[in-house]
């Protein structure tokens, strides 16, 4: 894998997702060369594998119904952060060290989802449709930070495309 620097201007137009090949995980590239990859290490698991070349990280389910999620370093298993979802959309991600980050999404079945820093100015913006990453200029996140930011919020994606197809099918079932 390459580095991912949030110094870099490339960022900002050259992040895409990719669904490899005959499995169910995902890569993120930068202009074409891998960054990063999310693995669900089993077929029912509800936990989801994030590597990259600043770490490893363990994204699981948590709270009430399993809508919020916990970041937990994959080697040591300390808990890095928690996320708190709010009801319709979105939520809190808190830091072990206190730093927030809100997501939102927004737009037609939710095709765009932003991390919002403590300032209030966005830190990137995941264009789900697309399958791309923007990253404004001059974002004020620590690099080893950014990588994990864009894989959650990916993670959060894929979690909520598969509590739709869950409600879609009990609504099937039901109906």
């Amino acid at each position: 894998m390459i580095p991912l620097s949030s110094s870099s201007s490339a960022i900002s137009s050259g992040l895409t997702w990719s669904k490899i090949p005959q499995s169910r995980d995902y890569e993120l590239k930068l202009n074409g060369e891998a960054v990063g990859t999310l693995r669900r290490p089993r077929w029912f698991s509800t936990s989801f594998q994030a590597e990259t070349q600043d770490g490893q990280w363990t994204f699981r389910r948590s709270g009430c119904l399993g809508s919020g999620a916990q970041i937990l370093d994959s080697s040591s298993q300390q808990q890095i952060a928690t996320f708190k979802s709010k009801w319709g959309s979105g939520g809190t991600l808190t830091f072990a060290d206190g730093q927030t980050f809100q997501l939102s999404c927004k737009g037609w079945w939710r095709p765009i989802w932003s991390v919002i820093g403590e300032n209030g100015q966005p830190v990137l913006h995941l264009h789900r449709r697309e399958k791309i990453v923007e990253v404004p200029p001059g974002v004020a996140v620590p690099s080893s930070r950014l990588p994990l930011l864009i894989m959650f919020t990916w993670y959060r994606v894929l979690q909520a495309e598969e509590d739709a197809a869950s409600a879609a099918m009990v609504v099937a079932v039901i109906g």
